[in-house]
């Protein structure tokens, strides 16, 4: 049957991959907590139901059973009175009720067979739905984490590629660039011509100065 399809489906689920897959995971949780529900409450319902047909069916069994008993009664009793017309005719009347009883056990056998495997599926699901609402927080907040450690990972490529390497070379040629341009600025501004003939000329003055110092002191040039 259809629902007991979705049943299985439902306790089949793997609720962290549906969760990794899912756009908005607390929504998907929550509607997943709300499916198992809803199958729930319609498992409910058709146990209930499949039970109720179950009696049925064995009230029914019971009653062709008490039949045949009964015609086999009045076969023995017919037979007593030597009516051997009469006892054909509750032997076959037996018989009807013996196939009708055998009928209703087979239904019977069936039912029960369904009303355990529905039995089975709605504890499945209620063990399921106990697990998505006990994992819930603790399936959204691993999968905030697994989604934040991959936006970690995938800055530290983004700074490791091609790409940030090229753009760390650009860097340090700039860098470079501007060392060697403050450089021949500083040799530009350096001393002209005119400054070192003025450096010259200054030393022979301090010389001349000198000389002129020790002879007023008496000392030897």
């Amino acid at each position: 049957m259809a629902l007991m399809e979705r049943v299985a489906t439902l306790v089949k689920a793997n609720l962290n991959d549906l969760i990794d897959r899912a756009e908005e995971p607390e929504k998907m949780i929550k509607q997943v907590i709300l499916d198992m529900q809803n199958q729930l409450l319609q498992v409910k319902t058709q146990v209930a139901i499949a039970i109720t047909d179950q009696h049925l069916l064995e009230k029914k069994q019971k009653e062709n059973q008490e039949k045949h008993a009964e015609w086999v009664r009045k076969a023995e009793l017919a037979v007593d009175k030597t009516q051997d017309d009469l006892a054909r005719a509750a032997i076959e009347r037996s018989l009807s009720y013996r196939a009708l009883e055998e009928n209703f056990a087979q239904q019977v056998a069936d039912q029960t067979v369904q009303v355990e495997n529905l039995k089975s599926a709605l504890r499945k699901l209620e063990l399921k739905l106990a697990e998505a609402q006990a994992k819930s927080d603790v399936l959204i907040a691993q999968h905030r984490r697994a989604r934040a450690l991959n936006k970690a990972g995938d800055a530290r490529t983004e700074m490791g590629n091609a790409s940030g390497a090229a753009a760390f070379d650009r860097m340090r040629a700039k860098v470079q660039h501007n060392e060697a341009l403050s450089q021949a600025k500083a040799e530009l501004n350096g001393d002209s011509i005119e400054d070192r003939f003025a450096s010259l000329e200054k030393q022979d003055e301090v010389e001349r100065l000198l000389a002129e110092l020790k002879a007023k002191r008496g000392q030897p040039s």
